[in-house]
């Protein structure tokens, strides 16, 4: 299955949380779009592997994905050397996307920085034609390499190289956010077990907080930021944000 963009996250949420504005987007606009997971976040505090599943599968259907699957790496331990580097190289023969959505390069939670550069370079040896995979069935894989990998924002902020206009799909954004309800929200009866980092109402406010600073500095209402190791470049100025800020 070819996809358009091909949004990959280390943690199941991290997609939801840094960029799901963009996919809704971009499957609005007709184009194809998946996630790979890397791990199955089974060191989080809260919640296990099954309910992280379904709450993935969930957040998926907001999201309007064609494809969500996870790789099961390690969770807190995968690193970036050849055996890693090889399984997601196959992933993304396998789905040839023109643009990678990534984790962050650096951030408070260091899976998120260590799986930014797995991801940057495995994009790349992905386009080297001795580099050899195989697919499930066990056929030979061609090199593939994307145009662009876009890095989006995390929990420590980072000036964007570019910000996208997510105002019309935020409330479904928040949506496939609030999927992931054993990790964003606390009952009364504890059964999600302790109060964590993320778990309390402020960080779901911070959220919010950030779509909009981001969107005010474009003139819209919410905004998704990304960074890029390689330039920008647009062939018409219509796709500027035309807004006086």
């Amino acid at each position: 299955m070819k996809l358009d963009i091909l949004a990959i996250g280390v943690h199941p949420d991290d997609v939801e949380l840094g960029c799901s504005g963009t996919l809704l987007n971009e499957q609005r606009l007709g184009k194809r779009t998946g996630i790979i997971d890397l791990t199955q976040g089974e060191l989080g505090t809260r919640g296990t592997i099954e309910t992280r599943y379904k709450e993935a599968a969930l957040a998926a259907q907001h999201m309007k994905v064609l494809t969500r699957e996870n790789l099961k790496m390690r969770d807190g331990f995968f690193v970036n050397d050849e055996k890693h580097q090889l399984q997601l190289i196959s992933a993304i023969r396998k789905f040839q996307p023109e643009i990678i959505l990534a984790n962050i390069l650096d951030d408070r939670h260091p899976d998120h920085g260590r799986a930014g550069h797995l991801i940057r370079d495995a994009a790349f040896l992905s386009g080297l034609a001795k580099i050899e995979t195989k697919d499930e069935n066990g056929v030979a894989q061609t090199k593939w390499r994307p145009k662009y990998v876009l890095h989006y924002l995390q929990d420590w902020y980072h000036e964007p190289d570019l910000i996208i206009d997510i105002s019309e799909s935020f409330e479904e954004r928040m949506e496939a956010i609030k999927a992931y309800s054993t990790q964003f929200f606390t009952d009364p009866s504890g059964n999600e077990g302790p109060q964590t980092y993320i778990s309390t109402p402020d960080f779901l406010d911070s959220v919010i907080a950030r779509a909009r600073m981001l969107g005010k500095r474009i003139g819209v209402k919410y905004g998704e930021g990304f960074i890029t190791e390689k330039k920008i470049g647009i062939s018409r100025l219509d796709a500027l944000v035309l807004n006086e800020t």
